[in-house]
């Protein structure tokens, strides 16, 4: 009797540990739509990006946080330089996959997804000459990206662990175009109102070229983030939960 119900209690455990989370929708390899079947799973995850999941250690994207970025605006022994740090963005769990190419053998797959609008907000110092005006002090950054459109490529790699075969991001490129950007500053300065409308000025008049500066750098940083964010959820499901055969 006792052998029974141990064995009665370990089937139980091992249904238990073999159901599908609520936050993964399931797709099949021999499925004609495929690819829409991902994209929908990918949308599927939108509210769970969204707020984390705690029980796999997964933080919310709502802020998601990123260390810092440095950019020199212009040139010269006084070039106007900033630094931003303790940069949180708002806006990306908020996403569209327009289309997706997988992965095939040892090709990338191929993403092209869209964010309403990004918002960036940082701490924010800076060092020399704005125009004609010695511009060094801190404050307040705030960035509104509108009309973003991400087009990401990526290698995946599977591991065989005992409980199942995982998948993996090995790499990932990200490359961002950006309809308007909206950068300010508040804050600065000791409140100088004259340094903080010539620096926004600054930046309203510079915006395209300043996102052309920031660009690699916040795109090499998303990139990360995003692949932290998609192997720590790739790392605790199998991948036979995500695609049956």
């Amino acid at each position: 009797m006792f052998l029974k119900s141990l064995m009665f209690s370990s089937f139980l455990l091992l249904v238990a540990s073999q159901q599908i989370p609520p936050y993964i929708k399931q797709c099949r390899s021999s499925d004609p739509k495929l690819t829409e079947c991902v994209k929908d799973a990918l949308h599927h995850l939108k509210p769970w990006l969204k707020t984390g999941i705690p029980e796999i250690q997964m933080p919310s994207t709502e802020p998601f946080v990123m260390d810092s970025l440095s950019l020199a605006l212009t040139g010269g022994p006084n070039g106007y330089r900033i630094n931003l740090k303790d940069m949180e963005t708002f806006g990306a769990s908020n996403f569209t996959v327009k289309s997706i190419k997988l992965s095939e053998g040892t090709q990338p797959f191929e993403a092209v997804i869209t964010i309403p609008k990004l918002v960036i907000k940082a701490k924010y110092t800076s060092s020399g000459v704005l125009i004609i005006i010695p511009a060094s002090g801190g404050g307040d950054f705030n960035a509104v990206f509108e009309g973003v459109t991400a087009n990401v490529k990526g290698k995946m790699s599977t591991r065989e662990k005992p409980n199942g075969t995982f998948l993996h991001v090995d790499a990932l490129l990200l490359d961002l175009n950006i309809k308007k950007p909206r950068l300010s500053v508040a804050k600065i300065f000791n409140n100088n109102r004259i340094l903080t409308e010539a620096t926004n000025l600054f930046l309203k008049e510079n915006g395209h070229e300043i996102l052309k500066a920031m660009q690699p750098q916040l795109q090499k940083k998303l990139s990360a983030e995003f692949t932290g964010i998609s192997n720590t959820l790739l790392d605790h499901v199998p991948r036979n939960n995500f695609l049956l055969d």
